[in-house]
């Protein structure tokens, strides 16, 4: 294990009060003294730039899912509608209890404010929605941290909005996302919530609460009260991700949390006391399912970090399209066949492709593998179904004859009826084995994407792709140009949402440049709304 440095890293051990921990780090983080230890968050510049792309690809993802009238984000930015509040009233009209410079916060596309909770809830569910923005899986083996839970970057508008109320600049809000991230991040490492069928929003909560709470002034106690609460009343539990077909539920999972605790932010600020010292409490989630080793103690050390490069965004990974993460090594073991054999792609109806074996590791066998998502009905569950996210890629490769990533990139209607149901992907589905691959593979993750896809041609003959660990988008990936595809999907669904996808690249690029005023006008942008009901 990497010993801990305190002039970059703080350890939070298993025998302290890791909820007061957290908030401490987190004011001294947005606050503290800068050079110090312990104090204000140094992150290098590389840190930086990779949260202002994951930044840049959720607000794209957004944007464009409120454009096309997709159903959570759409209701959930009506609702945040009709708590519209007065523009620099502060905490005299709304009772606020922290200073501020504005009584609430814009919703993507607009400049009307409502109240902080509704238009965080409404903007973290749109990024969410297309299941298309950044990932990670918990895995930090420099200090032994690899529980592997899943998580997604689906929480800066919580920072931006802290920035927005606090009249602070760009580089206040993005110390503040690269803090969420933090925290939701490391937690990640050291507490598997999925394996007790608790969903991983939960660390994602925390991270708001935390985040929130010190951008806005709150002490380390109120802070460490609005931890309890977010843990004590607001478990989200796996059944919202259950079923054949998915719900609204799946998608708006960490807006709904993130507005919790929000909430219990904004309570514990006005004096409300919630529970102390959650984490070692032996009913809350923590100690109950994993029972720490130590009576007094939670289940786990945890490490976070202040200065330098080594942050939990670090090992975050960007998705390339839309389609669940854990299909990512399936498509890159696809492309990488086609592009050695696109002999496969002489038949447009893919009569050259006999049969398909796709072998994973868990959970992506249990998760996206389930043979009831061999016919899905909805975009929801289709996202979700190995088999239809590969049979569409091959679809459209037959169609175009290519194995390009950039020209095969899944966009939002590569999930509408029409496609769901198109009989060259509804045949090639038919043609796919999905198998666990054991030991073998299940050993390699969270460290990568263990999969490998082996495709039979009309005259018998086996192309075998071999083991991919690390496709495209992965951060431990270092042959594709990212930033190239990147901008390519800031592109494909950049055009979906507004006129010029350039300019709202260029409105949200380089956040830690921007002044007050910008990020006071951050989300102030049109959106070309289609109409339609993207179902």
């Amino acid at each position: 294990m990497q010993p801990i440095d305190p002039r970059t890293h703080t350890l939070l051990g298993s025998d302290s009060n890791q909820s007061r921990g957290i908030a401490e780090f987190a004011v001294n983080f947005m606050h503290g003294k800068p050079g110090a230890t312990g104090g204000r968050g140094e992150p290098d510049a590389s840190v930086v730039e990779r949260t202002n792309l994951f930044h840049i690809d959720s607000v794209i993802c957004g944007v464009s899912a409120l454009a096309l009238g997709t159903n959570a984000p759409t209701i959930l930015r009506q609702e945040a509608l009709r708590y519209k509040t007065a523009r620099n009233v502060g905490i005299g009209s709304l009772g606020l209890p922290f200073k501020a410079v504005r009584g609430g916060v814009p919703v993507f596309g607009s400049d009307a404010d409502v109240m902080p909770e509704k238009a965080i809830v409404a903007n973290s569910a749109a990024v969410r929605e297309w299941d298309s923005n950044g990932t990670n899986f918990g895995y930090n083996p420099a200090h032994g941290h690899i529980a592997g839970e899943f998580g997604h970057n689906d929480f800066y508008p919580v920072a931006i909005a802290a920035a927005q109320l606090a009249g602070q600049d760009g580089e206040y809000a993005m110390r503040g996302m690269i803090l969420l991230d933090e925290i939701r991040g490391r937690l990640a490492e050291v507490f598997s919530l999925k394996t007790y069928k608790i969903d991983h929003v939960l660390h994602g909560a925390i991270g708001s609460a935390a985040t929130y709470g010190a951008m806005l002034g709150a002490t380390p106690e109120q802070i460490e009260h609005a931890i309890g609460m977010v843990v004590a009343h607001h478990v989200p539990f796996r059944a919202i991700r259950h079923g054949k077909q998915l719900s609204d539920s799946k998608g708006a999972s960490a807006a709904i949390s993130t507005e919790a605790a929000i909430l219990c932010m904004t309570r514990a600020m006005s004096g409300f006391i919630g529970p102390k010292d959650i984490l070692r409490n032996p009913e809350a989630v923590f100690c109950l399912f994993q029972k720490p080793d130590t009576k007094g103690h939670s289940p786990f050390n945890l490490v976070l970090s202040r200065s330098g490069d080594d942050f939990a965004v670090m090992g975050m990974h960007f998705k390339l399209g839309l389609y669940e993460h854990q299909s990512a090594g399936a498509i890159q073991a696809t492309l990488d066949l086609l592009a050695h054999n696109p002999g496969l792609l002489s038949d447009p109806k893919g009569g050259r492709i006999k049969g398909i074996k796709i072998v994973a590791y868990e959970p992506a066998y249990s998760i996206i593998g389930d043979p009831a998502k061999k016919d899905p009905r909805t975009r929801q569950s289709a996202d979700h179904s190995m088999a239809y996210i590969i049979s569409t890629l091959l679809r459209k490769a037959l169609e175009r004859k290519t194995s390009d990533w950039a020209e095969l990139m899944l966009g939002p209607y590569d999930y509408d009826q029409k496609a769901i149901h198109h009989p060259v992907t509804r045949a090639l589905m038919q043609k796919i084995q999905f198998q666990h691959g054991g030991t073998e593979y299940d050993t390699r993750y969270p460290e990568g994407i263990p999969t490998s896809v082996v495709i039979t041609d009309d005259v018998g003959q086996a192309h075998d792709s071999g083991l991919i660990m690390f496709p495209t988008g992965h951060a431990r990936n270092t042959a594709a140009n990212l930033k190239k595809l990147l901008n390519h999907k800031f592109m494909l669904l950049g055009s979906l949402g507004v006129a010029d996808p350039e300019a709202l690249v260029k409105r949200l690029d380089r956040l830690e440049r921007k002044s007050a005023k910008d990020i006071a006008e951050l989300y102030n942008f049109n959106i070309r709304f289609s109409g339609e009901r993207f179902e």
